[in-house]
């Protein structure tokens, strides 16, 4: 089933990002050979605690998902998968980072 398989590749590259660091995430290695060589300097760089919580928040939702996929749920898997495609295009559209943002909102709360 392709759903399977594009829904495991996406939770190992969550994993990757949220437990081994951005820096192994396969998009932003793409970002960092193809992308940024062309763009010159950043004049600023944002904490990578905030994207990294967000690449634990997806890794949760697609798991999830994931579970729900291989345990015949899914309509579970649906709104799992759902959630995470929610963010990612608040992310892309408006360049709003929910994950960064429920970070950012829980260290507040919790410090």
């Amino acid at each position: 089933n392709i759903a399977l398989v594009l829904l495991g590749v996406q939770t190992v590259v969550f994993g990757l990002g949220a437990f081994v660091g951005l820096h192994a995430q396969p998009y932003g290695i793409l970002y960092r050979k193809l992308v940024a060589p062309k763009l010159g300097k950043p004049t600023a760089l944002e904490a990578i605690e905030p994207p990294q919580f967000a690449q634990f928040v997806g890794f949760l939702f697609a798991a999830s998902g994931l579970i729900a996929l291989l345990a015949g749920a899914e309509l579970v898997a649906t709104v799992a998968v759902g959630f995470a495609l929610g963010a990612a295009f608040l992310n892309a559209a408006f360049n709003f980072c929910l994950g960064c943002e429920m970070y950012l909102i829980g260290k507040r709360i919790f410090s």
